[in-house]
């Protein structure tokens, strides 16, 4: 039966009038307080000359091919992640080698590492049984647990690295690496070092956290691929205040990350676990 366009609005009048009562009964709607005044952006100091180059070089788009290291199949899975920071350290012997090299402890340590590096410091309760006897073997190797995910969209994946740099000028300093497969070489397409407080992936982007001096706030850089550069670019550098003032979250113990040259990847676009170093 069809209802007419005056019962239809009747009842539509009551309905909105039995909702109005309803949220009467819940206390009604409330006013959230004056809008602040939209304002455009003020530009400052129109008459100052845009300057032409940057004043302090963060490496953007900075690549280097790895020497010395192959990549069979172009499967970074079957490369040795030890071998890729022994190279790097070939490579510069400046920063690594002689007793006043910067990153000297760095490659002292080197020796006590495996083919296989550990997941983290042996305090990381979240990591199961294989991770710690994994810590044990290493030792003090300054090797960490290699991640591999798609971060250029090739369909490959490519390899997320971090060693620690001792002894350095600065406690607690972590280089932070990406490299992907170029021409069936092993190209790296981000280098970083900072006091890293977690790093994590998401999309195509890596995300870094170090701690600020400022009490409660943290630093945040979050670098994505860029299929122009072929390079990671840093696309946001911001300071962020922590919840309630506590570290980022640990790593969830159902997260399942690879732990060597020849474990499983993991392509999934989900986000990956944070590093805790």
């Amino acid at each position: 039966m069809s209802v007419s366009r005056p019962v239809r609005t009747g009842l539509a009048v009551a309905l909105l009038a039995s909702a109005a009562v309803a949220c009467g009964d819940a206390g009604g709607l409330r006013g959230a307080g004056s809008t602040p005044t939209a304002t455009s952006p003020a530009r400052l100091w129109p008459q100052l000359t845009p300057a032409s180059s940057p004043a302090w070089n963060i490496d953007e788009a900075d690549t280097e091919v790895v020497k010395g290291i192959t990549v069979p199949g172009d499967d970074l899975r079957k490369v040795d992640p030890v071998a890729i920071v022994r190279a790097e350290i070939a490579a510069h012997p400046k920063d690594y080698r002689g007793p006043t090299a910067i990153y000297r402890d760095t490659t002292a340590r080197m020796a006590a590492c495996t083919s296989k590096p550990a997941a983290g410091k042996a305090t990381d309760r979240t990591a199961d049984a294989d991770a710690d006897a994994d810590t044990t073997a290493a030792g003090t190797c300054p090797v960490l647990q290699p991640y591999y995910r798609d971060l250029t969209g090739d369909g490959r994946v490519d390899l997320t690295l971090g060693f620690r740099l001792l002894p350095g000028d600065a406690p607690d300093l972590t280089a932070v690496r990406v490299y992907t497969v170029d021409k069936h070489r092993l190209l790296r397409v981000m280098a970083w070092e900072d006091a890293v407080s977690a790093v994590e992936l998401a999309g195509r982007s890596v995300i870094i956290r170090s701690p600020s001096d400022l009490a409660d706030y943290e630093y945040r850089l979050q670098w994505t691929w860029d299929p122009e550069q072929k390079a990671m670019l840093l696309t946001h550098d911001e300071m962020l205040r922590t919840r309630h003032g506590q570290p980022p979250g640990r790593p969830s113990p159902t997260t399942t990350a690879t732990a060597g040259p020849s474990s499983t990847a993991d392509p999934s676009p989900s986000p990956s676990p944070s590093v805790t170093p």
